[in-house]
């Protein structure tokens, strides 16, 4: 379990139509992967790599198959486990979870724990200032 994490969660409106790109690129933009600044997608294109190799991939093999320098790749790979996306485990990345269902069930048992403890704290100071 993680302890201490930073995600962004949008919600976003998913196409009638849409095929497995677009729902992909619905999950990472609803995950927060995109930002202004990230003009090649170098996050989304990370990820889908992780996503796309079950057994794992070292930072050298998303290189390799992104074109992307070791210096970015290492950059949003951080970003990536800061944000609990996905772990590392000796060399290799693996997405957090699993599968992407598993993903997106272990952010929301986070999110789930953090909102409860956000509760009981608010709780506490509702008592003490007997707003409650």
């Amino acid at each position: 379990m993680i302890e201490e994490f930073s995600i962004t969660i949008k919600k976003l409106n998913r196409p009638k139509i849409s095929d497995l790109n677009q729902d992909i690129q619905i999950i990472t933009q609803s995950l927060g992967l995109f930002s202004k600044r990230d003009k090649e997608k170098s996050c989304f294109r990370i990820f889908v790599e992780i996503l796309k190799n079950k057994n794992g991939i070292t930072a050298e093999e998303i290189t390799l198959n992104t074109n992307l320098t070791r210096a970015t790749v290492i950059h949003h790979l951080n970003y990536l486990i800061k944000s609990g996306l996905i772990t590392k485990k000796k060399h290799k990345y693996y997405l957090r979870g699993d599968s992407l269902e598993g993903l997106i069930r272990e952010v929301g048992k986070d999110m789930n724990k953090t909102f409860n403890e956000l509760n009981q704290i608010a709780k506490n100071i509702d008592n003490e200032l007997t707003l409650k």
